[in-house]
């Protein structure tokens, strides 16, 4: 997207060789510019959910951000870069939260598809706006942007996947699985959680919602030889 010294970030002086300090002045830039574009993205995803991306300005995203319009264009070329820095932010935490959890969560495949799921779910919390600008304003960008968007989707289900064939392998699940499908489906449980908010979070915390989904779509493949094996999953007490 960019690197902080295309953009004239400076740090402060810091003592000891020269070469720790520029190291040091790098790192700084870094963190300062990483900051900044959070804040940036953070503020798109509320208006352009809000107004729709042709309903919002620089300047109106300017204001939103408490920043100067000619700052943003230190970041991004143009307000579509900006929806596409939106939406990819959100890919982008797929892709670092979830191959983590599925690894934490040990060798049992039935355990890595929960956290997988989990997951998942947990980045749509955090960036809600963005999930919703994701489903609205996609089409508004350029053919190339969308592909490149399909494609990260594509690359952030494969530890899911992964999970649920391993799973069908050992027996876990039921054979009649459809691998792709199944984990679609529980993709678009995860982004429910942003697109219906409205309704889910006025009687659901995000705990009980997470832990009421994982056992409804578990209960659906899970093989019947081994329900009991994953009663804390399939029956939870919410």
């Amino acid at each position: 997207m960019f690197t902080p010294d295309e953009h004239g970030f400076t740090g402060g002086s810091v003592t000891g060789s020269p070469g720790r300090a520029q190291d040091a002045d790098q790192a700084a830039r870094v963190v300062r510019a990483e900051w900044r574009t959070r804040q940036l993205l953070s503020a798109a995803a509320r208006l352009m959910e809000r107004d729709g991306f042709h309903g919002v300005s620089m300047q109106a995203l300017a204001d939103e951000a408490s920043v100067s319009v000619g700052l943003i264009y230190r970041y991004f070329g143009s307000k579509e870069d900006v929806l596409l820095a939106v939406i990819v932010e959100v890919l982008n935490a797929f892709d670092a939260t979830v191959p983590a959890a599925v690894e934490a969560a040990g060798a049992d495949p039935v355990e890595r598809i929960a956290a997988a799921f989990r997951a998942y779910c947990g980045v749509i919390n955090t960036h809600r706006h963005a999930a919703v600008l994701t489903y609205r304003e996609s089409k508004t960008l350029g053919t190339r942007h969308r592909d490149t968007i399909k494609s990260l989707e594509v690359q952030t289900t494969a530890p899911l996947r992964a999970a649920i064939r391993d799973g069908v392998e050992a027996g876990l699940l039921t054979a009649d699985v459809d691998v792709e499908l199944f984990a679609l489906d529980l993709i678009l449980l995860a982004h429910a959680w942003a697109l219906k908010h409205w309704y889910f979070g006025a009687t659901l915390s995000f705990e009980t919602y997470v832990t009421r989904q994982t056992a409804l779509a578990l209960r659906a493949v899970v093989d019947p030889a081994h329900r009991d094996d994953y009663r804390h999953l399939l029956a939870p007490r919410t």
